[in-house]
């Protein structure tokens, strides 16, 4: 499950994540990973302003509804704080830190048809993708269920940190602001 948590565009989505790790010690291993996620949906309640003052009406409300779904490639370091990538008696403990690079698809459409040569719209209906640097950062718990395979849980977080502006994206700064629940299985190779 992924939220987001940027005010004006909160949602839910749900996604799938495939990681590759290499266990260079007991307690510690460099990942790779690639995430994608389902289209989360939000409204944005905005207003037009005419760009001269003879426009009438001088203002036009409006509502963006907007579509957003991302991919994500992470690369970084796992650390077990507890237990080890092998152990089969007890549970694990593990955090791991990392840097990525988000994908971005943004729809929106707007409920009223907007001259843009006569009005300034704080965001564009369209389609358009977007790019992001992140710091991702993550604690999570496995426990073994034999032969070599581990169910996990954790939580993950995609902290921004670029900020390209897109015409498309009502909200720029520190965005996009995502944090994951993971349910999944980990095979030893």
């Amino acid at each position: 499950m992924q939220r987001s948590f940027k005010k004006e565009q909160q949602y839910w989505a749900v996604g799938h994540t495939i990681q590759l790790q290499y266990h260079v010690s007991p307690k510690d291993a460099p990942y790779l990973w690639l995430s994608y996620y389902s289209n989360g949906k939000f409204v944005n309640h905005l207003t037009a302003t005419a760009k001269l003052p003879i426009t009438v009406p001088q203002q036009i409300n409006y509502d963006n509804n907007a579509k957003m779904h991302f991919k994500q490639f992470s690369i970084g370091w796992k650390r077990y704080l507890k237990g080890s990538y092998d152990a089969v008696e007890k549970w694990n403990m593990y955090g791991y830190g990392g840097f990525g690079l988000v994908l971005g698809w943004v729809n929106n459409s707007h409920d009223k048809n907007i001259d843009t040569s006569l009005y300034v719209v704080p965001v564009r209906a369209g389609k358009a993708n977007f790019k992001r640097l992140t710091v991702d950062l993550g604690l999570g718990a496995e426990f073994p269920v034999g032969a070599d395979i581990y169910f996990y849980t954790e939580g993950r977080v995609w902290l921004p940190t670029t900020d390209y502006p897109s015409k498309f994206i009502f909200v720029n700064k520190d965005a996009p602001l995502l944090g994951m629940f993971n349910l999944g299985i980990r095979v030893l190779f």
